[in-house]
C-alpha cells in the first residue's frame, strides 16, 4: 500500500518479538491509509511505545516522560487543522501524567490518545504500573504488588472524556475502526 510504505521509516524496529507494539504500529497505519500525512501531528512519551515516534513518517515531538498529554494539548491549540496522536504507555499516562490525564479530559482537546497499557514499565526492568494487576511480582515488589489496579476506563468517564475506548492489540481491523470513531 502506497500510504502505509508512506508511514514507514527505514529505522530498525527494535521492540522485543511478539510485543504488541507491533501490532498497535499497523493499526495505526491502517487507519491512517487514505489521509494526508502532512495533516496528522504526533506526540510521544518515554517508554517502548515511544519508540513508535522512529517508525512512524509523521511530524511530531517525543515528549518527557508523562508530558505527552499536554504536549499534544499544545500542538492542538497551536494548529487546530491538524489530527493530532498521542501514544503513551500506562506508566506514562496513569503514573507520572495522570493530572494530565484527567485535566485532558476536562478540557475535551480534539486529539486521539493511545494508551500502550501492558502493566508495566517494561523499558526499565518491568516494575509495576497503577495498571498492573495486584499480586503482579516484579524487582520493586518480589512479594507481588500490593495495591488494587487503577481502572483507566472509569477515570476517563468521570474526567468527561467525550470518546472512550478499550482495544485488543491483536485484532488490528477492530483497533483500526476504532481509532477512526
Amino acid at each position: 500500500n502506497k500510504m502505509t510504505d508512506q508511514l514507514s521509516t527505514k529505522n530498525k524496529i527494535t521492540w522485543c518479538p511478539g510485543c504488541p507494539n507491533f501490532l498497535i504500529l499497523e493499526s495505526v497505519k491502517k487507519t491512517l491509509e487514505g489521509m494526508d500525512k502532512n495533516k496528522i501531528a504526533i506526540a510521544t512519551g518515554i517508554g517502548c511505545h515511544g519508540k513508535i515516534f522512529d517508525y512512524l513518517n509523521l511530524k511530531g515531538i517525543s515528549c518527557l516522560h508523562g508530558r505527552s498529554i499536554p504536549t499534544a494539548m499544545g500542538i492542538t491549540l497551536a494548529k487546530p487543522n491538524l489530527k493530532v496522536l498521542v501514544f503513551a504507555g500506562d506508566g506514562d499516562t496513569y503514573a507520572e501524567g495522570i493530572a494530565h490525564f484527567i485535566h485532558a479530559g476536562r478540557f475535551n482537546a480534539d486529539m486521539t490518545l493511545i494508551v500502550h497499557d501492558n502493566q508495566s514499565f517494561s523499558l526499565t526492568a518491568g516494575q509495576a504500573t497503577p495498571t498492573s494487576q495486584q499480586k503482579y511480582k516484579n524487582k520493586a515488589h518480589p512479594s507481588g504488588e500490593p495495591n488494587f489496579p487503577l481502572n483507566p476506563i472509569k477515570l476517563a468517564l468521570a474526567s468527561n472524556m467525550s470518546f472512550v475506548a478499550r482495544c485488543i492489540a491483536r485484532d488490528i481491523v477492530h483497533t483500526s475502526q476504532v481509532l477512526k470513531q
